[in-house]
């Protein structure tokens, strides 16, 4: 698990700019959980870092910034009773975070011309629909 972690391409997370906090996990448990730091927090210094480049570190603090606590950006993970599989879980979530924070911005929509019969059908089904309707006012019911 040491070293670098790929977030996309050949851009990493290094491992020296990662910080590791633990703590005990809440929750039901044996004895055991109450002395094990099985809870994970891993927080990684968005707003300092230089391993990403100039313009994916941009596009990620502006859309992490509700996230970010003095652009840090933190991930908990608590839901394996081993500390070493909440530190994979966490680590693989900042990745993913951090992947989906820097992607390219989808491209824009070009706007179309509606097919010509599309159109027709729908007028058509329009005008019956309001023909059927008509016929429901109550004259000549007499």
């Amino acid at each position: 698990m040491s070293g670098p972690h790929v977030i996309s391409g050949s851009v990493l997370l290094p491992e020296a700019e990662l910080m590791w906090r633990f703590s005990r996990s809440s929750g039901p448990g044996g004895q055991h959980v109450n002395t094990t730091d099985s809870q994970v927090e891993l927080r990684f210094d968005l707003a300092r870092t230089d391993a990403l480049p100039p313009v994916w570190k941009e596009r990620a603090l502006e859309r992490l910034a509700p996230r970010l606590v003095g652009g840090v950006v933190s991930v908990r993970s608590s839901e394996h009773r081993s500390q070493w599989r909440n530190r994979e879980t966490a680590l693989v979530r900042m990745a993913a975070l951090l992947a989906e924070a820097t992607a390219p911005p989808p491209k824009a929509r070009k706007a179309k011309k509606i097919p010509r019969g599309i159109n027709e059908r729908r007028l058509r089904n329009k005008k019956a629909r309001s023909e059927t309707k008509r016929g429901r006012t109550g004259q000549g019911w007499g």
